[in-house]
């Protein structure tokens, strides 16, 4: 099955248990992936966060069944997942603008967000320097920071900065391993599987084989492929090739994403350009 198959079958998932409490790790096993990156491939291609993409679903069915029959408010908020009618009540007139009630009258404005479809556009105008790496075993040291998925973009930089001033880096580059491949000041992206979860673990860390000094953890990595893509100039480049890795390199590559952590390597400034190691398994 290619990966445009596998990311439709898991949203048929999705809809499928649209009224029950869904796994995400379920439907990330659907589309080969980890819940992490599902989490994250799913915002990038989308625009929207997965969580945000089923409760507009849930509200648009709702809104659907309010207009076509006598359901009680207090029956359709226990359907679709709301602990009492007025959670429900705030969170469809957010949506929509109008209350559930109001939602039963002929010519009442309301909108609807059919289910999504993924399909394979054609990109590629800009290339993407990547290469393929064996690597491990090896292990990373560092400070572990819990992240929610969604505010990863405004969180993840303001740990850099308190890191800085703390002067956790020079900590890190004290028990630094040179031996390894895997390089530079590294924000592990510890995605795993949790479930219904939408956080991940973020750890800023070094390759090292030390035993970790206090407050921080150590994370091994086995044996494994990786993806490495080259991000040049600014730091912030590496949010673009984030971005393009999954709308335009998995879909068509040979590859899958692995079920182990990726990393960011923030190498020396002199070098102009950091990378993205990305762990990855032959497409089957």
């Amino acid at each position: 099955m290619d990966w445009v198959s596998r990311m439709n079958e898991a949203i048929r998932y999705i809809e499928d248990h649209i009224t029950e409490e869904i796994d995400y790790s379920e439907a990330a096993k659907i589309a080969c992936c980890s819940t992490y990156h599902f989490q994250r491939m799913f915002s990038f291609i989308t625009d929207v966060a997965l969580s945000e993409y089923i409760r507009r679903r849930r509200l648009t069915l709702a809104a659907f069944e309010l207009q076509s029959g006598p359901v009680k408010v207090i029956d359709l908020a226990l359907k679709y997942g709301y602990d009492s009618p007025e959670a429900f009540t705030r969170a469809f007139q957010s949506m929509h603008g109008t209350t559930p009630t109001a939602a039963r009258s002929a010519g009442t404005k309301l909108k609807a967000y059919p289910p999504m479809t993924f399909q394979l556009s054609i990109k590629g105008a800009a290339e993407m320097n990547y290469r393929m790496e064996e690597a491990g075993p090896f292990a990373v040291v560092g400070v572990r920071n819990r992240v929610n998925t969604e505010m990863a973009f405004d969180i993840v930089p303001k740990l850099w900065a308190e890191a800085a001033e703390n002067g956790l880096f020079g900590k890190l580059w004290d028990i630094r391993d040179e031996s390894r491949k895997v390089r530079g000041i590294l924000g592990v992206c510890a995605g795993g599987d949790f479930g219904k979860s939408e956080e991940f673990d973020y750890i800023l860390a070094i390759t090292s084989e030390q035993s970790p000094p206090e407050g921080m953890a150590k994370l091994d990595f086995p044996a494994a492929a990786w993806a490495v893509f080259e991000a040049p100039g600014s730091p912030d480049n590496l949010q673009d090739i984030w971005r393009r890795l999954y709308t335009e390199w998995v879909p068509v590559s040979a590859y899958d994403l692995a079920n182990l952590p990726a990393i960011e390597c923030y190498l020396p400034i002199e070098e102009n350009k950091n990378e993205l190691w990305v762990p990855v398994v032959k497409r089957k």
